[in-house]
């Protein structure tokens, strides 16, 4: 039983025979919390752009989760239509104006340790989007999924240039098969009937 104060994290690495569990557990519970706080739409925020191999984890989450059709649930950012440094502002005023309270995901790729590339961060709370190239964006989400793609610390606009497709595209996988299989769990609650139809 969580208590109120408890703050949901997890760190989870991709070649863990067990991410999918970790990963769809965390999330599940993070959304639960935010609908039991009276959030009305689940809203994804796919931050990030297809012209840098490194920044192009949420983009690809958001293409391959683009095909979901359910009710109150949103997704923004794909290969086509990013949400990135230019556009991010009016996304989100655009969320706060059209949608009755929502309980708003931000999925972004991130920079770390050496020794942590290739492990997914899911938690409760908000992202600074940018923040590892040095661009200073506005705080987005209730909760959030980060990737870790590859190392930070020097020249990290380079960093993300020459980040390896491979990683991105296994996170981008693991993180969008886990957002399906959580919206259909939430779908199949009787907590939630109708809410969340698929349409």
């Amino acid at each position: 039983m969580l208590t109120r104060t408890h703050i949901i994290r997890q760190f989870i690495c991709i070649d863990n025979a067990l991410a999918f569990k970790h990963l769809t557990d965390s999330l599940y519970s993070i959304i639960l919390k935010g609908l039991r706080r009276g959030c009305k739409s689940i809203v994804f925020v796919c931050i990030g752009t297809d012209r840098s191999t490194g920044d192009s984890l949420g983009p690809l989450v958001g293409y391959k989760t683009k095909s979901i059709r359910q009710r109150n649930v949103y997704i923004f950012g794909n290969l086509d239509n990013p949400v990135h440094a230019r556009n991010l502002n009016e996304v989100m005023v655009q969320i706060r104006e059209n949608f009755d309270n929502p309980f708003v995901i931000a999925v972004d790729a991130c920079l770390g340790k050496a020794e942590h590339i290739g492990y997914i961060n899911v938690g409760e709370g908000s992202i600074k989007p940018g923040s590892g190239v040095k661009k200073d964006l506005m705080a987005v989400g209730d909760a959030y999924i980060t990737g870790i793609v590859n190392f930070g610390g020097f020249m990290d606009f380079l960093i993300l240039q020459n980040t390896r497709l491979s990683i991105v595209m296994k996170m981008a996988d693991l993180i969008s098969e886990s957002i399906k299989y959580v919206l259909w769990k939430i779908s199949s609650d009787p907590a939630f009937e109708g809410m969340f139809a698929r349409e």
